[in-house]
């Protein structure tokens, strides 16, 4: 820095747009994505700011019109992961000197870009490539997006700030290095804003990043990449590769300059990727930072004396938002028995009012899942639900494939607290109740602590504050985001740091400061103002 303490703009949550029948913005929004659905493109791998076409390509389909092409992408081979890690490299060495403000500058350039010239075109891309209706692309795409590039600039300067003490005859400094190496960031399909943020993070720390997004998000993903053009991120600090998940992850892995990785995806992936990295550890230069957010089997608990009015909007919103397809997303709900026949009551009359269909169509609540593959893995379960004699789908199990992935929200009342569908993760719009006895409170607390492997998100609603207290300490350790009498969904950048432990990850709370400190090397300088020049201490003296 040098020349001045300097302060950035103070971060706000960007404001989310209504797009109510008549807005502009809901005007824009469909024009963008009648454009974009009618334009195929072909995107290239970006490495060290060149277009790299391999001629190795697949297609990409919206997964509501999955017949519809609305492009290609290519694949990287081996030789192009090693060219991303030198380019990576030699770009760390003007970017990791370059001063703080001058990268806080690029991605502040990039929140604006996104919340003003470029809004319209990341939410539709992402309707189409993630089948996202218009809000729940608008609190994704855009508004977590910027969220995030925002308040990890002013997360950042409180890092900074955090110096040690010092005498009048020593000044102490604290220096928050880049990592020594490079960053590998893989991200997933079902948030735009997570696929941008992980490798931005890395980035606004000084360090350069190959990313890896999910392919079925790479249409979006070229959003992002676009963006990050624009607000002047320097070619070869953020380099891109589709393809082949295992030879581009081996490559990487194998690079003694590998130096960490930013991750949200699979449990099974990720473990996998772990131990990959502790095989190789002796390549290494140094320990690489593993930083991960994975699966989720959350949970809402309704007590006695909950609003039941509540309990249904919190799991038709907490499960059901997106086809599920969120890792905070509702999946197992426990109720009393003395309210149970209401909150069917009330779920079964919401659930019939929902619309599902194309995104285009905005009264549609209710659109498709990923792709085939998720598709063929949810209806199996759902098939299961309806033949076994300890479950009942009270709600939904209908599904259709022919034009898009379509999957009814689906509700499943088992007698087994244990069911399958209690304990596996879905990742679809299927959620499951057990009903409890009103006198099993205390049991109930302890079985939904024991049930899952995961522990990301959860959700008590009560109105007795005694009960509350109670659940909240009893399943401290089932849930990195907790919350109370609302549904388990919707963190919120600065407000909810987001994040689970257990089988959920390493809970390194994006949104917040402490996955910032994940990208730094703190260095501890000392500065002597008179340097002694005698070793004698005076308890030598006689």
């Amino acid at each position: 820095m040098g020349k001045g303490f300097f302060q950035v703009p103070m971060a706000i949550n960007e404001p989310v747009k209504s797009y109510a029948p008549g807005t502009p913005e809901r005007k824009e929004v469909l024009a963008t994505y009648k454009d974009l659905h009618n334009t195929t493109i072909d995107i290239p791998l970006y490495i060290n700011g060149e277009e790299i076409k391999t001629g190795d390509t697949a297609t990409m389909s919206p997964p509501h019109d999955h017949k519809h092409i609305l492009g290609t992408y290519h694949k990287a081979e081996k030789k192009h992961v090693q060219k991303a890690i030198e380019t990576a490299l030699e770009a760390r060495k003007k970017w990791g000197n370059l001063e703080w403000e001058q990268r806080a500058a690029v991605f502040l350039k990039a929140a604006e870009l996104i919340a003003g010239p470029y809004r319209a075109k990341i939410n539709a891309a992402t309707m189409l490539a993630q089948s996202k209706n218009i809000f729940q692309a608008e609190i994704d795409a855009a508004c977590e997006f910027i969220d995030f590039l925002r308040f990890n600039v002013e997360f950042m300067t409180q890092i900074y700030k955090d110096q040690p003490s010092s005498t009048s005859g020593a000044w102490n400094r604290l220096e928050y290095r880049p990592l020594e190496g490079f960053i590998y960031a893989i991200t997933p399909f079902n948030f735009t804003a997570i696929a941008g943020n992980l490798p931005a993070s890395a980035a606004l720390m000084g360090n350069t990043v190959i990313w890896k997004p999910s392919d079925s998000q790479i249409f979006s993903a070229k959003i992002i990449v676009d963006i990050f053009k624009e607000a002047g991120v320097p070619d070869g600090v953020i380099n891109v590769v589709y393809g082949d998940p295992v030879m581009i992850t081996d490559t990487i892995l194998a690079s003694p300059d590998f130096a960490g990785i930013h991750f949200t995806g699979s449990t099974h992936v990720f473990k996998d990727i772990w131990a990959k990295i502790g095989s190789n550890i002796h390549t290494y230069k140094t320990y690489p930072r593993i930083v991960g957010e994975t699966g989720g089997k959350d949970f809402i608990l309704a007590h006695a004396s909950a609003n039941t009015k509540q309990v249904s909007t919190a799991i038709i919103r907490g499960a059901f938002e997106f086809q599920g397809q969120k890792c905070s997303a509702a999946s197992r709900v426990y109720v009393p028995k003395s309210s149970w026949a209401d909150v069917e009551k009330h779920l079964i009359a919401d659930l019939a009012s929902l619309k599902m269909g194309s995104p285009e169509d905005m009264s549609n609540f209710i659109t498709a899942v990923i792709h085939e593959g998720s598709f063929d893995k949810l209806t199996k379960y759902i098939d299961q639900a309806k033949k076994d004699t300890n479950a009942e789908i009270v709600a939904g199990g209908g599904y259709d494939k022919s034009k898009g992935y379509f999957i009814e929200p689906t509700v499943i009342v088992t007698k087994d607290p244990k069911y399958t569908t209690m304990c596996t993760e879905l990742f679809g719009p299927v959620v499951t109740i057990f009903v409890y006895e009103d006198t099993a409170w205390e049991e109930t607390l302890k079985l939904i602590d024991e049930t899952s492997e995961y522990a990301l998100t959860g959700a008590i609603l009560s109105t007795d504050r005694y009960a509350a207290t109670e659940a909240t300490k009893a399943l401290q350790n089932a849930a990195g985001n907790f919350y109370i009498n609302d549904k388990p969904t919707g963190a919120v950048v600065g407000q909810q740091p987001f994040g689970g432990a257990r089988a959920s990850g390493t809970n390194d709370k994006a949104g917040s400061y402490l996955n910032l400190l994940r990208w730094v090397s703190p260095r501890t300088i000392k500065e002597t103002f008179v340097t002694p020049i005698d070793y004698r201490y005076p308890f030598l003296g006689e």
